[in-house]
């Protein structure tokens, strides 16, 4: 990587900061959940005894965090008559759908033929230009920026941008307001917008660790070579965990302040997803579970005092089909 282009991303990620985040708390509140922690013991879920807290971010407004970074960018930017212009894997495409309704904009928004049905069906009831094509995000990426080109829609990137880093960092004020105790965070992490806001708002107060699938190790591979690289893109959580790259803005903070990242296989994330509708009732997506699949795979071990939460950061999923022999 050019150092220039280091140097810049760098001088960029340091005003995504504590502060930053605070003031985007205030200004998005009116129009975001503030989603519940809950306490269980680890033993409920057949895991060594012990505290665990969930934050239950799949209850947010659209079934994810994204509404956070979709309103961040809403409301700090001016949107020209074109509206608004968004690549997703559906989740991103849904939130800045619904914000985009909310505060009485057109939005476009282009998702990779990999997008889940039930964040198609989400996107066209909020009223959005819904374009399906391409194989993968970087491809409807690719479109969405041509179109931004074309039209002069605003772009609001589900990552790799400042508003959106500040909004997704706004969960990361909610854990410490009900959950202060903890020593440990495990995050599942895509482009990384979630876990690098996150990261800045605790700056080292807390071991923050990744989790990515085997399938997608974007991070991972990233960390490894000193800078954002291309990955593998695919498994049961491509729509949501497998862009190309990681974003080039995360990236200094994920080098300071990301602890380590976990890979959990496939068959790991599909088992947390039957684990949390078996024993809690909870449906998350294959996304939304890849945190929690890090702890029940034992892929991650906590240490016997450890004091760990789990953020379960998605629920758009199709019918709940987790565990077949429920009537």
């Amino acid at each position: 990587m050019p150092v220039i282009y280091d140097v810049l991303m760098s001088t960029v990620s340091q005003s995504i900061d504590r502060q930053s985040i605070a003031a985007a708390e205030r200004l998005i509140r009116p129009y975001i959940r503030y989603t519940p922690i809950v306490r269980i013991d680890a033993a409920d879920l057949g895991l060594a005894a012990g505290p665990l807290v969930l934050k239950l971010e799949l209850l947010q407004h659209t079934g994810s965090f994204k509404p956070r970074g979709a309103f961040a960018n809403l409301l700090t930017r001016r949107a020209p008559p074109a509206g608004v212009a968004a690549a997703s894997g559906g989740n991103h495409g849904v939130a800045v759908a619904y914000a985009a309704r909310r505060l009485g904009l057109p939005a476009t928004i282009f998702v990779p033929e990999v997008a889940a049905p039930a964040k198609l069906e989400r996107i066209r009831g909020y009223g959005a230009e819904l374009v399906v094509g391409g194989a993968v995000y970087a491809e409807a990426l690719a479109a969405s920026e041509d179109f931004v080109a074309r039209t002069g829609a605003m772009p609001v990137h589900a990552y790799d941008q400042p508003e959106t880093m500040l909004g997704q960092g706004t969960v990361g004020c909610e854990i410490e307001q009900d959950a202060p105790d903890i020593d440990t965070l495990l995050v599942a992490v895509g482009g990384g917008g979630l876990i690098g806001g996150i990261a800045a708002w605790y700056g080292g107060r807390v071991r923050i660790v990744g989790v990515e699938p085997e399938t997608a190790p974007t991070l991972h591979m990233a960390l490894a070579a000193g800078f954002p690289v291309d990955a593998p893109a695919g498994g049961i959580a491509a729509d949501s965990l497998a862009p190309r790259q990681v974003g080039a803005l995360m990236f200094p903070i994920a080098q300071r302040f990301v602890d380590r990242v976990v890979l959990v296989p496939d068959a790991a994330i599909r088992d947390a997803q039957r684990l949390l509708w078996r024993e809690l009732r909870l449906v998350a997506e294959p996304g939304g579970a890849a945190a929690m699949a890090a702890l029940t795979s034992g892929r991650y071990r906590p240490a016997s005092d450890e004091r760990l939460a789990v953020l379960l950061c998605g629920a758009n999923t199709g019918a709940v089909d987790f565990d077949r022999s429920s009537g």
